[in-house]
């Protein structure tokens, strides 16, 4: 008779792996009291621009670094960059989210001695990125409207695990079928611990709100 042949289950290793080595790295960063937020979303959400918009708010009173992670290309970091801050361009080599240690190999080359707070643009995608535990104190999604207020009955796993939904682009509420009232049921439904912004980095409008939310994260991390 055959000896039974051992099965490893890769995923599920692998994510315990590096949920422990995002605890490691959460540990370090409050120990460093630099606060570290990862921004999720679909491609084309807004997330460069509100990443702008916020970064034109607070530059001024808190140093800021910004890791932009893409599968190909510097187009986003180049546009962060030009606005006066830190920026790294991670590339990915196709996977399709970073983990803890793309964050702490991201992190050890832009240099963060002197910064208070570092943002990643996470790899467009709703699906991966929410699987991998950066090692972030916060998690914020970006969803814009004209994607449809029914995201978060679609993807579950990303609106579960942040802190903050953005509701971007609202300037275009007008010209869409999309419901607040139904995103902030939806959202409260998984997580009812998350907050929820309408904002539209374009116009503006609903960014001070996010910023002030960052100034007290900063604050508490600090402390």
């Amino acid at each position: 008779m055959r000896d039974p042949v051992k099965v490893i289950e890769l995923k599920k290793s692998i994510l315990e792996d590096n949920d422990a080595d995002a605890e490691v790295l959460r540990g370090t960063l409050k120990d460093e009291k630099l606060l570290y937020i990862n921004i999720m979303s679909s491609p084309g959400s807004g997330k460069t621009t509100t990443l702008s918009a916020v970064i034109n708010r607070l530059k001024d009173e808190m140093k800021i670094g910004v890791m932009e992670a893409d599968i190909d290309s510097d187009v986003d970091a180049q546009t962060i960059a030009a606005l006066g801050v830190k920026s790294i361009q991670l590339h990915t080599g196709g996977m399709c989210h970073l983990d803890a240690e793309m964050s702490r190999q991201g992190m050890r080359e832009m240099g963060t001695e002197d910064l208070d707070v570092v943002f990643l643009e996470n790899v467009g995608n709703l699906v991966c990125p929410a699987e991998f535990d950066t090692g972030s104190a916060e998690n914020v999604v970006i969803l814009s409207v004209p994607e449809g207020d029914d995201k978060p009955l679609k993807y579950p796993l990303v609106f579960t695990k942040c802190n903050v939904v953005l509701v971007n682009k609202i300037d275009a509420l007008p010209v869409f079928d999309f419901s607040l009232d139904n995103i902030r049921e939806y959202v409260g439904k998984l997580n009812p611990n998350a907050v929820v912004f309408p904002i539209s980095a374009k116009t503006g409008e609903g960014v001070d709100a996010f910023c002030d939310w960052i100034r007290a994260r900063v604050k508490e991390q600090q402390a």
